[in-house]
């Protein structure tokens, strides 16, 4: 592993390809990876893609891809695919459309949800750590399209684009707010079908309340990514709110909250239960008591936590 860490920091693709194999099976290995890099990280810029499946999510983040290159920047791609009934493991699809990027510059990496309602998987961000100690200049996660409010990606990321498409249910999706609010960018890709103004429209209506004179208001762009269209405007926005947020000192903050830190906290809880010896049965035992309204589930919790030394 430590042979690894070193050919990471070199930029080795294959070394970091063989990291973040391990750090999605084993646990105990991704700290120890973390650990070890993580002083190396911090470097990169992370921009999130996520919106409806159908969307041309993927065909847009290879035209981001292909422009970054352009620039002599170097890439990661992190493509979160929804998991496998039968293995577990990402299907894949969206690490085929993006093949033809693949090579000098760029490391694309599927990684499955394996379950993760969020629209990431649970080991994304340490593999953003590692794709950030090779010294990528870009970092693009694109997430699967689950309709859900995808605040794990807004958290995350920098800046955080919603793709929509015209004539996909999006225009009545818009007007969520959930999904308002976690967007810096509002991509309507497709917009050589019917329906593109009426989306913009619906789009732009639920902007109207972004609150606060300083506040970051989100800009839409059109797009048709099948035929590069629009990808260049979309690249200046993204530098429009990077800009933003470096000006007024956000950039950090961005980078970690105290919701990820929380997170961990809790999985290491909930790992020093289980590894109790009486931590599962102390569980069954309460989840019948609770079943049997013997106790409450509150009373329950404070009363297991009392019983496990953590």
């Amino acid at each position: 592993m430590d042979v690894l860490t070193k050919k990471v920091l070199t930029g080795d693709i294959v070394s970091a390809a063989k990291l973040i194999t391990r750090i999605e099976n084993n646990k105990e290995d991704a700290v120890k990876i973390i650990k070890k890099i993580f002083p190396h990280t911090g470097k990169t810029y992370l921009i999130g893609v996520t919106g409806s499946p159908g969307a041309g999510k993927s065909t847009l983040v290879s035209e981001l891809i292909g422009i970054c290159r352009e620039k002599e920047l170097t890439v990661g791609v992190i493509a979160v695919d929804a998991s496998s009934p039968f293995t577990g493991g990402a299907v894949l699809g969206d690490r085929i459309r993006m093949q033809k990027n693949e090579g000098d510059g760029v490391f694309v990496r599927s990684m499955a949800t394996r379950g993760n309602l969020g629209g990431l998987s649970k080991a994304t961000r340490d593999a953003v750590y590692v794709m950030d100690a090779m010294g990528l200049d870009v970092i693009i996660i694109e997430t699967v399209g689950v309709g859900q409010v995808e605040l794990e990606i807004a958290r995350m990321a920098y800046t955080t684009i919603v793709v929509m498409a015209p004539g996909m249910g999006d225009s009545i999706q818009a007007m969520k707010a959930g999904i308002m609010e976690i967007g810096d960018i509002f991509v309507v890709n497709k917009a050589d079908r019917d329906g593109v103004d009426e989306t913009t429209k619906d789009i732009n209506s639920m902007l109207r309340f972004a609150s606060g004179k300083d506040a970051w208001r989100p800009e839409i762009f059109k797009t048709i990514a099948t035929k590069s269209e629009g990808i260049s405007k979309l690249i200046g926005g993204i530098k429009r709110h990077k800009e933003y947020l470096t000006t007024r000192g956000l950039l950090k903050k961005k980078a970690y909250d105290k919701e990820q830190l929380l997170s961990l906290v809790k999985d290491i809880v909930e790992a020093r239960i289980f590894n109790n010896k009486n931590g599962e049965k102390y569980f069954d035992e309460y989840v019948q008591k609770i079943i049997n309204r013997e106790i409450d589930p509150y009373t329950a919790s404070e009363i297991i936590f009392e019983k496990i030394d953590l």
